[in-house]
């Protein structure tokens, strides 16, 4: 029970300096820079890597994105290293995908500290940020809904797996996940889309349930896949950041790994449209 508790103090106290931080775009852009530095502290400490060489490639890539998102509000002028940052990210995103799958080693270049350093968390990290532009629109409620999915999608997941779940969902890497919280998080996910969608005038219901499927997916296999570098790295959590929650990578490595598949879909939606 204390430890449920804990869970809950300290996951509101996220949630709100979060959505309070969203209000303004500066305070925003702020918040991401010191969560991916302690998200690139984190997963360094994981893989073992004690240089800065990180750091600065972070510091530069998302520097370049939040300059240009504030002087000129818009990430067109970023259109074509946009598109190239995504493919290159997603490309090895979907990689470590396969690593999960597969007992075959992935190619050296592939497995590079400085490669998932650089499009795993930092490239995760930046496409937050450039959702929350919204296509040269600054849009608290685009981020906080995004959020919003991923916080029910986690939240259920946990509820029903702890109470329902008895068929493993990937014992190899994270024993306590289970098929019924998975699903369990994906029906709330669908539900608290609608929800979402009525609070918000940005996108339509169907739009909103489609990301509630990709953060379902796509945030699940990011914490699949963070549980497999804690499991190599032999410990429980990232860190000891939030108490209940672990480091700041357990609490967010859901986003990081969504959010460029989420960008994905929000530009499709934008040229369709």
């Amino acid at each position: 029970m204390k430890e449920l508790f804990t869970r809950i103090v300290f996951g509101a106290l996220f949630v709100s300096i979060l959505v309070c931080s969203a209000q303004y775009q500066f305070v925003l852009i702020a918040l991401f820079f010191i969560f991916g530095i302690l998200c690139l502290f984190e997963f360094n400490k994981l893989i073992e890597q004690r240089n800065i060489i990180s750091y600065l490639i972070f510091s530069i890539l998302f520097g370049t994105f939040a300059f240009w998102d504030i002087i000129t509000n818009s990430v067109n002028g970023l259109n074509e290293t946009t598109q190239i940052l995504l493919t290159v990210t997603i490309f090895v995103l979907l990689f470590l995908i396969r690593d999960l799958f597969s007992s075959k080693s992935l190619p050296k270049l592939l497995t590079n500290r400085y490669i998932n350093t650089t499009f795993y968390i930092s490239a995760g990290i930046v496409f937050l940020l450039v959702i929350a532009n919204n296509f040269g629109q600054y849009s608290p409620e685009n981020i906080i809904g995004v959020f919003a999915l991923i916080w029910i999608n986690d939240s259920f997941a946990y509820i029903i797996g702890k109470n329902f779940g008895k068929q493993k969902l990937f014992e190899s890497v994270s024993p306590k996940k289970t098929v019924e919280g998975f699903l369990g998080g994906m029906i709330f996910t669908a539900v608290g889309s609608y929800f979402i969608s009525e609070a918000t005038n940005i996108l339509l219901f169907s739009n909103w349930l489609i990301l509630g499927v990709i953060v379902s997916v796509f945030g699940t296999l990011g914490d699949l896949i963070e549980s497999k570098y804690k499991r190599q790295a032999g410990v429980k959590d990232s860190g000891n950041l939030l108490p209940g929650h672990g480091g700041l990578l357990d609490r967010l490595d859901s986003a990081i790994f969504v959010a460029p598949f989420i960008y994905l879909f929000l530009r499709l939606l934008h040229y369709v449209s």
